[in-house]
């Protein structure tokens, strides 16, 4: 009997998302959307080219689902939870990572000898943070790592539709000289690069910051040692996918050309130095992470800098299939 994986905010944009990497397998014949917001349920959308209805959250739809994959929103998450549902918590958005029998899982970095214990909610980790951890434990691995710092450049998808439709909005009141909505940043956010959003959006990017740090943090202590970086968070005016800018320090002195074959790997798609590097616009819908632009730090003998981008919301998708995958 095929089992049910139910989607809580099938129509988010990272509902979407894992509709459409579950879609390119066999999960996607199991997929049940559920919405997260009322007035999206009843309607019609597809899944891997299959015409199928956003089910209302109500117990009915997750009762019998082996598996239930957070995508909406705090609230949808609460109100699929309310009821302890049976089935296993694949959470993308965090609504159960302060629960003591939650479990951080990131399957693109966590090592062969890694057991998951599926007793408790699977917490995906920060996309950012994933990425990061990828590029430093593969460093480490090859040229031992001895400190780092990354920006990470957020954009407004972080935020789902409300982010995306207001960056749009704000950037065409700025060419009509209109007054700039701001219920999501509560800030200026295009044209504009923030390290921080108003005291009135409902989020805060400090708290944004710490989360990424935390998963950061978790992800390095499993791997092969390489050293937590210093990390800041800054709110770019893009729509979609992150990009990454790091300054990595390394034990001895390696060249260019050694840092680029330390990163050669199946999730790194390495561009050359006679190759556009990777950027926002151009990562969009790929999986794994583009790097490109690695170059010396011109005052530091041991120091390298390093261009990355991901798209953030195939990320989290691909590592919430592997999960479900795994306990299925």
């Amino acid at each position: 009997m095929a089992e049910t994986i139910a989607l809580i905010g099938g129509e988010t944009l990272l509902g979407r998302e894992v509709r459409e990497v579950f879609g390119e397998s066999s999960l996607g014949s199991e997929l049940r959307l559920v919405a997260a917001d009322e007035e999206e349920s009843g309607k019609l959308t597809e899944v891997g080219g299959s015409a199928t209805f956003l089910a209302k959250l109500q117990p009915e739809a997750i009762e019998d689902a082996a598996v239930i994959v957070l995508a909406g929103t705090a609230a949808s998450s609460k109100e699929a939870l309310a009821d302890e549902p049976q089935g296993l918590v694949v959470d993308l958005v965090g609504y159960t990572e302060d629960r003591p029998d939650s479990q951080l899982r990131s399957p693109l970095i966590e090592s062969p000898n890694f057991r998951a214990d599926f007793e408790g909610p699977q917490v995906v980790a920060h996309p950012a943070a994933t990425a990061i951890a990828i590029l430093l434990t593969t460093l480490h691995r090859a040229l031992p790592v001895a400190r780092a710092i990354v920006h990470v450049f957020e954009p407004a998808s972080e935020r789902g539709r409300g982010g995306i439709d207001e960056l749009q909005q704000q950037s065409v009141s700025l060419f009509s000289f209109q007054p700039m909505p701001k219920k999501v940043f509560d800030a200026q956010v295009a044209f504009n690069m923030r390290p921080q959003w108003g005291e009135e959006a409902p989020d805060n990017l400090q708290d944004v910051e710490e989360r990424i740090e935390r998963h950061l943090a978790s992800l390095l202590e499993r791997g092969n040692g390489a050293p937590m970086p210093s990390l800041r968070l800054i709110q770019a005016p893009v729509f979609h996918g992150y990009t990454l800018s790091l300054w990595v320090e390394f034990e001895d002195s390696p060249n260019a050309g050694e840092v680029e074959e330390a990163l050669a790997g199946d999730l790194i798609d390495l561009r050359a130095p006679d190759v556009e590097p990777p950027d926002n616009v151009g990562i969009a819908g790929q999986s794994g992470i583009a790097v490109g632009a690695i170059s010396p730090d011109r005052n530091s003998a041991n120091a390298i800098w390093i261009w990355a981008a991901l798209d953030n919301l195939r990320l989290a998708a691909e590592s919430a299939a592997l999960i479900v995958r795994e306990a299925m």
